[in-house]
């Protein structure tokens, strides 16, 4: 089947059609397929680069195009559940590099990452989910939603309630954030605003360099300890499966509130269960579980000391298009023959 192109003039401004076969004699132009929406089409088109679009077919998932494109813009919306476990024949095919419109990996196949290059959008949603986070511990710590009133009787009650029971606030309290990459220090950043004593764990215990105020745990067990709130905003790798367990948890400062704004499997959901059974755990807020959605009647859905939301805490109005600009600035530095940003480490897994 030959997909309908189009290729940006940079010299007319103009938006050309021509087919598959004559791309593929163009040496000069880049043949793209974005599968992310018509954001990241208008930037393509509009940034002067010598690429051609491919249109898009949402029928055809994204390895049967790999014969006929040379870089590959999509996300794990757009068909990567239904791949193959196995690479297809002819895979990579003429693909040179693939741009994931998510952080982490996971959602693709590990075949993925026999194209030469991979690259991601690290850092894309940090600011609203670190805004998430923010809100997940105010709520937690001063029981915002239990405060609304709808009459003068709720209204008495609630403030004998609270003036009985005076909440806590954020400032003077622990932080701790496992993964400091741009979540963890855009949480950092507002969590200091509010007077909160921050310390992190980062990749083999190394140290955090030049973030003023911001301590380092050497371990999990060790920040677990430490922390009133814990923040989980790592990726999931082999190493970091069921991180937080019964083990682990067992070193919990008691009175822990947990927030997982980064991937289900990193926590044993029975052993979090237990913990928060058995009091060490004060309450957990979720953003993420494993599978995505829980099955019905799944006790998280229900537990009065979880906070369960269905894997949003990135969602913003323009998160589309700030994808689409990092997926362009890498095209222009791909165009240019420069090093790309946020490549994956295939050992890595992120």
């Amino acid at each position: 089947m030959s997909a309908v192109l189009t290729a940006h003039d940079p010299g007319s401004g103009n938006v050309d059609a021509r087919d598959d076969t004559d791309a593929r004699v163009d040496a000069d132009r880049w043949v793209v397929l974005n599968q992310t929406g018509p954001e990241a089409d208008a930037l393509v088109a509009g940034a002067g680069l010598p690429v051609v679009l491919a249109a898009d077919d949402a029928d055809v998932p994204a390895w049967e195009r790999a014969a006929d494109v040379d870089i590959l813009f999509t996300g794990p919306r757009n068909g990567w559940r239904q791949a193959p476990a196995t690479a297809p024949a002819g895979w990579p095919g003429r693909l040179k590099w693939v741009h994931v419109a998510s952080a982490g990996i996971d959602f693709f196949p590990p075949w993925l990452l026999q194209v030469p290059q991979v690259t991601c959008s690290r850092g894309v949603a940090a600011v609203p989910i670190a805004e998430y986070v923010l809100t997940a511990l105010l709520t937690h710590q001063r029981a915002w939603d239990t405060l609304q009133v709808s009459g003068a009787g709720p209204w008495r009650e609630t403030f004998a309630r609270v003036d009985q029971q005076l909440p806590g606030t954020l400032q003077g309290r622990a932080l701790g954030i496992a993964g400091y990459g741009a979540i963890g220090r855009e949480v950092a950043r507002l969590a200091q605003a509010f007077g909160m004593q921050v310390t992190v764990l980062r990749r083999g215990g190394a140290d955090v360099q030049g973030d003023d105020g911001v301590r380092t745990a050497p371990s999990i067990e060790q920040l677990l300890a430490a922390s009133d709130h814990l923040v989980l905003a790592l990726p999931i790798t082999a190493q970091t499966y069921h991180l937080i367990n019964a083990a682990t948890l067992a070193h919990a400062k008691p009175g822990l509130h947990l927030v997982n704004i980064a991937r289900g499997a990193l926590v044993d959901q029975q052993a979090l269960l237990h913990a928060l059974g058995s009091g060490r755990l004060a309450g957990a807020t979720l953003d993420v579980t494993d599978p995505e959605p829980l099955p019905d009647g799944h006790p998280l859905y229900t537990h009065p000391r979880v906070r369960l939301t269905p894997h949003v805490s990135w969602a913003a109005q323009g998160a589309a298009e700030l994808t689409a600009r990092k997926f362009v600035a890498n095209l222009a530095r791909h165009v240019a023959g420069e090093p790309l940003q946020d490549v994956v480490d295939g050992a890595r897994g992120y």
